[in-house]
């Protein structure tokens, strides 16, 4: 009877979180950097309406052809944050999703498009005077799948005193050599919006390539700067990135950097995001916790 009891009384804890909980989708600021209108979404827990707390946050960036809805829509980022937060097994947090295109959240090759700069020094800056949010390092955090994983790591990588911790899903990481072997036609389609068309061979491992590779930033970063972010890495078995992702542990450890690294059964799909979610909150609530 306990235990039917106590099973009534979460249900009613998640119900609670989820109605009072809110989720606005496509809101917008205006972007100087990036000239332009940029959209986001945003999660604000329950409570949020309520009181005047504020409160941790992470920003939850989406993969490549995605929006800043894909994590409202095909990652049930509500219903996961409820029930996690209900649960009491990670505090409750603010969750912002920025559209990043497919920008894959760096500045471009050629100047142009300078979302790495945009997300640092206006976005950030915006959100957090917009919204309660606690704004320190300890109470920031940044995840994200593929595409998103890769701006995860670029971020929380490159900028390390501004976030507590990283959470790359499934990232987009490649080694030198799979950047060489990419045949000529798939360059052109889609790594030459990522670096810059027409590249071939080794040119195609140019400085603009060495600032944006995780494994190189890794290898040549001082390593009490990357010991200052806690990391957690995911990718599944058969997901077409695993070779990347398991370079970036190994270089980690070559480099002694704590991290977790968890390799699950499964693809490079929302399932297998989804499923990761509540542990992405659960961990990063642990940076958050006292």
């Amino acid at each position: 009877m306990k235990l039917v009891y106590a099973a009534i009384f979460t249900l009613l804890q998640i119900s609670c979180f989820a109605q009072n909980s809110t989720l606005q989708e496509s809101l917008s600021l205006t972007s100087k950097i990036l000239g332009k209108e940029v959209r986001y979404s945003i999660y604000l827990p329950a409570g949020y309406n309520d009181t005047n707390r504020s409160y941790p946050v992470l920003y939850l960036l989406h993969g490549y052809t995605d929006d800043e809805t894909g994590w409202t829509q095909f990652g049930d980022v509500q219903r996961i944050a409820d029930q996690t937060f209900a649960n009491g097994e990670a505090p409750p947090a603010i969750i912002v999703m920025p559209d990043g295109g497919v920008s894959f959240y760096i500045n471009s090759h050629d100047g142009k498009v300078r979302y790495e700069d945009f997300f640092i020094n206006e976005f950030i800056p915006e959100i957090e005077n917009r919204y309660r949010i606690r704004k320190k390092k300890e109470f920031r955090a940044v995840a994200g799948l593929s595409m998103g994983g890769y701006g995860s790591l670029i971020f929380s990588l490159k900028h390390p005193e501004l976030f507590a911790a990283a959470a790359p899903l499934s990232a987009a990481v490649w080694t030198d050599q799979e950047i060489l072997d990419v045949p000529n036609d798939r360059w052109d389609g889609f790594m030459g919006v990522f670096l810059q068309k027409g590249l071939k061979g080794k040119d195609r491992l140019n400085q603009h390539w060495q600032s944006n590779s995780p494994l190189k930033i890794v290898e040549t970063a001082p390593v009490e700067k990357l010991k200052s972010v806690r990391y957690y890495i995911d990718c599944g078995d058969e997901d077409f990135l695993i070779k990347g992702n398991m370079a970036l542990h190994a270089a980690m450890i070559d480099k002694g950097v704590p991290h977790e690294f968890r390799v699950r059964d499964g693809v490079h799909s929302w399932p297998y995001w989804r499923a990761a979610l509540p542990e992405v909150l659960k961990f990063i609530g642990k940076s958050f916790g006292r």
